[in-house]
């Protein structure tokens, strides 16, 4: 199997809590910020997407917190879609400091919704292949 997309963060100051690690919340938008790069990756701008009148929505996401992050590290961020049968696929993802220390572990659950109807699409797996220029890096 492929290695799973990934991107490189570096932990700003800004980002820190009292403790002086990442917050919480920013682990969010690590994860948000390496699936749009992804997708990007693959060839989908946010542009596309509404033009075809479809957008990712996130339907569920849990973090595991692992180990501290602290201003100044660099981390990978990684990405890995996983496909079933329905209306949803999850998203499986790491954020790793560079040598190597799991800092946390993010499981998301996702569609894609048509913009009109406000109702996820039957198959999001086509939607995106369709969409992609790279559909590869889906793993499809």
């Amino acid at each position: 199997m492929a290695e799973p997309f990934s991107v490189r963060v570096t932990v700003r100051g800004y980002e820190t809590d009292t403790q002086g690690h990442l917050n919480q919340s920013v682990y969010l938008n690590y994860a948000e910020h390496a699936r749009w790069s992804l997708l990007q990756a693959a060839g989908i701008s946010q542009a596309r997407l509404v033009g075809q009148g479809v957008g990712p929505v996130a339907l569920e996401t849990t973090i595991g917190f692992r180990r501290e992050l602290l201003a100044g590290d660099e981390v990978d961020v990684t990405c890995a879609f996983e496909w079933g049968d329905g209306k949803t696929f999850r998203i499986r993802q790491e954020v790793r400091k560079t040598d190597g220390t799991l800092a946390a572990e993010i499981t998301a659950v996702g569609g894609i919704m048509n913009l009109t109807e406000r109702k996820l699409v039957a198959d999001p797996r086509a939607v995106l292949k369709e969409l992609a220029t790279d559909p590869g890096v889906f793993g499809l």
